[in-house]
């Protein structure tokens, strides 16, 4: 626990220049890429920078490529300012117009996350509620149902979660993790896949057992203290 509460202090510069947010967001692509969470051009990134401008990756080209250069500009109502943007700005913007102290946002593709979705359509959220971890660090987990990319659907269908929740599968899609910075979002959706593959192990060695309904609520009640970030 006592971790848990330095993670909690550890608070990122929040005066940090708009271009080491933008080389943060190259990081991640790079990062989340080389991890298996993204593949070919799947999935965009994006960062709200000190001005109010958001940066997000473009349309079709592999994270792991992407140069300064390549990145899109728009402001917050949705005018393109330059680039050609992801498909998928709708639902970055619905997050930044419903979540004031969201910086940085990763929407990516972790495998066993996504199958969880396919696999079992009628579950509401992921269940984790055997894993004291996952309760401390990111709280519940909900699948948000199903919209077809990059229609503005999908930032409707994210808003009943927000901004209660940064850490998200879109059913049969992905996932989406926004925070107060590039490290809480990229570091979430590491994760979230890390904690389905868990729970798939589980399921395979005769199914996850939940904690007590005692030990949730003291669980969930030292989250409360920890307060809403992705840890």
């Amino acid at each position: 626990m006592q971790a848990f509460r330095i993670l909690q202090n550890v608070r990122e510069d929040t005066l940090m220049s708009a271009e080491a947010l933008l080389e943060n967001l190259l990081d991640a692509c790079r990062r989340l890429q080389a991890g298996g969470l993204l593949a070919a051009s799947d999935g965009n990134l994006s960062v709200r920078l000190p001005d109010g401008r958001i940066a997000i990756t473009p349309s079709g080209v592999p994270k792991a490529k992407l140069v300064l250069s390549d990145l899109a500009y728009l402001d917050l109502d949705g005018t393109l300012l330059s680039g050609h943007p992801s498909s998928e700005r709708a639902m970055h913007l619905a997050v930044y117009r419903a979540a004031p102290e969201a910086k940085a946002i990763v929407h990516a593709h972790p495998p066993t996350a996504i199958a969880w979705s396919l696999a079992r359509p009628e579950l509401e959220e992921l269940p984790s509620e055997g894993l004291p971890e996952v309760i401390l660090a990111a709280g519940r987990i909900p699948i948000v149902p199903m919209a077809i990319p990059g229609t503005e659907a999908m930032g409707g269908h994210l808003l009943p979660y927000l901004p209660a929740h940064r850490l998200m599968i879109l059913a049969r899609h992905g996932g989406l993790c926004w925070g107060e910075h590039m490290n809480e979002a990229a570091g979430g959706m590491e994760r979230l896949e890390q904690v389905a593959s868990i729970l798939l192990k589980a399921e395979m060695l005769g199914g996850a057992k939940p904690l007590s309904k005692s030990e949730l609520a003291e669980l969930r009640a030292l989250r409360a203290k920890l307060g809403p970030r992705i840890i």
